[in-house]
């Protein structure tokens, strides 16, 4: 297993990689999980100068999927800027060598409202047509689409690892697999080793997001982790453990994900104490 952090607990919009990949370092991370928030901000180049000074390896990133960015919207040009900015994504993967596009590509992250049987169906429809397009043009490219159930007052959508199964299956495509999130697991499963386990015989887990269930610091928790560690290692997943947190400066997703305060004393702290935490799990 190869522990990182996710970009977002410091950093929004994504830039002076360097920095963030020393302090990352210093902090005993092997890699760090890169939020592709605005490609403007974003210097391949520079990431990749970053990660040969540093040693720090980048093999997933995030998406920051907005209102303008939902691929199962009613409205098409919509969902054509959703495909596209996974296209862009999965481009810019190419650039700087990583090769997991993780998120919930779906929808749009705080798109949770009441809906009809019919409007369900459309968008199940919907959000399974543009992703096929997204699988299939990320893998002719080597990259894979890691999606991710979130909690159900982020989204509408897909909340469990039993609806990701659906989604998956119907997507149909098999660079297609699961982002988990202890976070949102800790809201809508009954049982998250379990919800693990179903994931990884089921289906494919590319990324484990590790965070509090406040979304702090992974430790200062209520969570179960050598139960949660033992279910990753029963279904054989060794590859990346990210700490997602985030700065309440993210603004593309702040308000969706109700990113009110900070969840440590510092953003580093995050770091500190939680990288250690977890790599002791695995001892």
């Amino acid at each position: 297993m190869k522990f990182g952090m996710n970009s977002l607990a410091w950093a929004s919009p994504f830039t002076e990689p360097r920095k963030w990949f020393e302090l990352a370092k210093g902090y005993g991370c092997d890699t760090f999980e890169v939020a592709l928030e605005d490609f403007q901000t974003l210097d391949a180049d520079e990431i990749g100068a970053a990660m040969e000074a540093t040693g720090i390896e980048v093999h997933t990133v995030v998406g920051a999927h907005g209102e303008t960015r939902d691929v199962s919207s009613d409205d098409p040009e919509i969902r054509e800027s959703g495909i596209q900015y996974i296209k862009d994504m999965v481009d810019f993967c190419g650039r700087i060598g990583a090769d997991v596009i993780a998120g919930p590509a779906y929808s749009a992250v705080g798109k949770a409202r009441q809906q009809t049987p019919e409007e369900v169906a459309r968008k199940w429809d919907l959000g399974v047509e543009s992703l096929k397009v997204c699988a299939d043009y990320a893998g002719e490219r080597g990259v894979k689409l890691a999606l991710e159930p979130l909690n159900r007052f982020e989204t509408d959508f897909i909340n469990t690892v039993e609806q990701g199964l659906e989604l998956i299956g119907r997507i149909g495509y098999g660079n297609v697999g699961f982002l988990l999130d202890s976070f949102h697991m800790n809201i809508e499963e009954n049982d998250i080793p379990a919800a693990i386990r179903l994931a990884g015989t089921k289906s494919k887990i590319y990324d484990f997001h590790s965070c509090a269930n406040d979304r702090g610091t992974p430790g200062k928790d209520n969570f179960d982790w050598p139960a949660i560690v033992a279910a990753l290692k029963d279904v054989g997943y060794d590859d990346y453990m990210h700490i997602e947190s985030f700065t309440p400066d993210c603004v593309e997703i702040a308000k969706a994900a109700s990113v009110w305060r900070p969840f440590s004393e510092s953003p580093e702290a995050i770091a500190r104490d939680g990288i250690p935490f977890l790599k002791s799990l695995f001892n």
